[in-house]
């Protein structure tokens, strides 16, 4: 059974998408995809050959022919007609690590990092893609953001690569509860560290009030 994250995924799929799921481990999101007929068509890769192979196995079960590559990002993997990147369930060091060798042709990635997501919304935006959707949600007590990006120009502020474009009212709020927290045990001659939480909450309750009318 697919997952609330890879659901959320599967969902920014569209039917012309030539897909490929980048550090796939068992390979659930492409047959979520192939046996639901989202996407044109869609591929798998992995660095780990026993994830891999967990891949094949689960391919195979389903009667499927979905190709998967064992590749660390895209070093190994042969050209493919793909227009399309998912890389979910790593870091945003290794995400990045995985795009240096970005196929040209693509113009749509969906990413869900484990960390770092103002970084990553930098580093993408320096690389021509804007986010066009960012859902978040909450799996076992944690907030994850998915973020679609796509080379259609957005507008993009200091804000919005801080905090990102979600409408999820309930993640901002945990945000800015958790900098008010921070705040009430720091002590009081703290001042820089105090300093600073205090612009952060001001930023954070004028993001929200901005763009959830909070």
């Amino acid at each position: 059974m697919l997952n609330l994250k890879l659901k959320t995924i599967a969902s920014l799929i569209s039917k012309d998408d030539i897909v490929i799921d980048v550090a796939c481990d068992h390979a659930y999101l492409a047959i979520y995809l192939e046996e639901n007929n989202l996407c044109q068509e869609v591929y798998a890769s992995d660095i780990s050959a026993s994830a891999l192979k967990e891949a094949n196995k689960n391919i195979t079960k389903k009667n499927l022919a979905i190709k998967t590559y064992l590749s660390d990002g895209f070093n190994n993997i042969p050209k493919l007609d793909i227009n399309t990147i998912v890389i979910a369930g790593v870091g945003t060091n290794t995400i990045l690590d995985i795009l240096k060798n970005t196929p040209q042709d693509i113009n749509k990635i969906i990413l869900s990092s484990n960390n770092d997501y103002e970084l990553l919304r930098h580093k993408m935006l320096k690389k021509g893609f804007y986010i066009l959707k960012e859902i978040v949600i909450k799996d076992h007590n944690k907030y994850y953001p998915i973020m679609l990006f796509t080379k259609e120009k957005q507008k993009e502020t200091k804000l919005t690569l801080k905090y990102g474009k979600s409408s999820n009212q309930e993640y901002y709020t945990y945000l800015l509860n958790k900098k008010i927290g921070i705040l009430n045990k720091l002590p009081k001659n703290k001042f820089k560290p105090r300093l600073k939480l205090y612009k952060e909450i001001w930023e954070l309750k004028y993001f929200i009030k901005k763009t959830l009318d909070y």
